[in-house]
């Protein structure tokens, strides 16, 4: 479990809206290296370990980056206006701390506002709007800021660290989705299939689902699985049947999202991920849910259609800077991605 812990944390700390994965990538590469055969980057900039084997070829995914920002315009006085890249509510941004990733070095700033002693009643009244906030890096002008490296189209993300919380609960930034990078990595370091395997660390999920679509094309896989992370209805301000899954309870197997319109799973692969999950005694969940979606839907799309099922950790407060998760359900769901990668060749056969 410690080393559960530290490459999250790892993973957590480090900074990679989407477009910008790089840094995260690396830290990919240099955990799975030993465990494959080769690794590439494609023309899109999906990271993509292969570890050579028999049929089925197996494609397993996770996407690399996190909801971030991106500088929009610098006004004469050097406060920074943004756009939002990915889906943020808005009320999480106010406030922040914020680190601009330059050329030539990371720059901290502030989401700023206005103090509660100067508001009037119904200013204190207002919900603030992502567009009415800006960004100060403590420049006085507009040429301080452009001398910094800060231009439009600068990457933007928050500035927050992995922390402990009670037990096996862990709070950080970006847990979406770090941990099916981790899920992902750890299956790869405990598996003995003898299967063909893609390990893909994919780009722009949060703006499209955009890299695991390509990714999926290039490779052309047998079967595919997708790690992420899910919505739990274990915690006050949202009931248990809009959300039924709980943290801490296992991993989750995603049967449909998006009330269909993202994925829904073929049978064969429900049986496969619940029958290996029986075989082993590893617990987990079944979700169906009317929100949001994975890679998944775009890898089973691809081509002439790719079986595809998801793997997930339920995640409190997802697309916050405090995400919360339970350490027990990333082990767990490493193990049944690891003894799925080595049961597959029983349930799909040429």
């Amino acid at each position: 479990m410690s080393d559960i812990k530290s490459l999250l944390e790892k993973l957590s700390n480090a900074h990679g809206i989407s477009g910008w994965e790089g840094s995260v990538q690396k830290i990919v590469r240099e955990e799975i290296s030993p465990y494959v055969d080769e690794v590439r980057v494609d023309k899109l900039g999906n990271l993509i370990a292969t570890k050579k084997g028999d049929r089925p070829s197996i494609m397993i995914d996770a996407h690399a980056d996190e909801i971030g920002l991106m500088v929009k315009q610098i006004d004469e006085k050097g406060f920074i206006r943004f756009i939002r890249i990915g889906g943020w509510f808005d009320q999480t941004l106010l406030n922040q701390r914020v680190i601009i990733h330059t050329s030539s070095g990371p720059v901290v700033g502030v989401i700023g506002s206005k103090p509660p002693h100067v508001m009037k009643d119904e200013d204190r009244k207002k919900v603030v709007e992502a567009r009415d906030m800006f960004i100060d890096i403590g420049c006085s002008n507009q040429a301080e800021v452009e001398e910094l490296g800060i231009l439009p189209g600068t990457p933007i993300s928050i500035d927050r660290e992995f922390v402990p919380m009670h037990g096996d609960t862990v709070t950080g930034k970006a847990f979406d989705n770090r941990a099916g990078l981790v899920i992902m990595i750890e299956a790869l370091k405990r598996t003995k299939s003898k299967s063909t395997i893609y390990a893909v660390a994919a780009v722009q999920e949060e703006v499209g689902l955009k890299g695991a679509k390509v990714a999926a094309f290039g490779l052309d896989p047998d079967i595919a699985i997708a790690s992420d992370v899910t919505i739990p209805g274990d915690h006050p301000g949202i009931e248990k049947k809009d959300a039924p899954i709980e943290m801490g309870k296992g991993p989750v197997l995603v049967v449909a999202d998006g009330s269909g319109r993202g994925l829904i799973a073929t049978p064969q692969v429900i049986e496969w991920l619940v029958g290996t999950a029986k075989e082993f005694e590893i617990p987990v969940q079944l979700e169906a849910s009317d929100g949001g979606t994975t890679d998944a839907t775009s890898i089973y799309l691809t081509r002439s259609g790719i079986p595809t099922g998801v793997i997930s950790v339920a995640t409190r407060y997802i697309h916050s800077p405090v995400e919360v998760l339970n350490l027990n359900d990333i082990e767990r769901a490493a193990d049944l991605m690891a003894r799925s990668l080595e049961t597959a060749s029983r349930y799909f056969k040429e």
